[in-house]
């Protein structure tokens, strides 16, 4: 679920806070690179994703990666590089698109 509200400031532009799920905003787009990392290491991947933390590889970027980004270029042993692209990244890819589309 996402919140939002707005508050004003006295400069008269608007604060706006959106809720955060699990300590990241629910919007891959939006996630720094920290918010990456901890999105990996939550899946299981803590040594994978200090190579994603090492590239600075940030939601908006993580969205645009290819499978062949993710098999090849982040140095990772194959097998957990293939679950990180087919079960985290493609996925998240998709929900963005589906979003973005409607």
């Amino acid at each position: 679920m996402v919140t939002q509200s707005m508050d004003s400031k006295e400069n008269g532009s608007l604060d706006i806070k959106i809720s955060v799920e699990n300590g990241r905003p629910p919007d891959p787009a939006q996630w720094a690179v920290d918010d990456v990392f901890n999105y990996l290491k939550s899946a299981g991947f803590e040594e994978q994703a200090g190579a994603f933390k090492d590239q600075e590889i940030d939601g908006k970027s993580l969205l645009l990666m290819t499978r062949n980004d993710v098999l090849t270029g982040l140095s990772l042993k194959l097998g957990p590089a293939l679950k990180i692209y087919e079960f985290h990244v493609k996925p998240l890819q998709t929900q963005n698109m589906k979003k973005n589309s409607s």
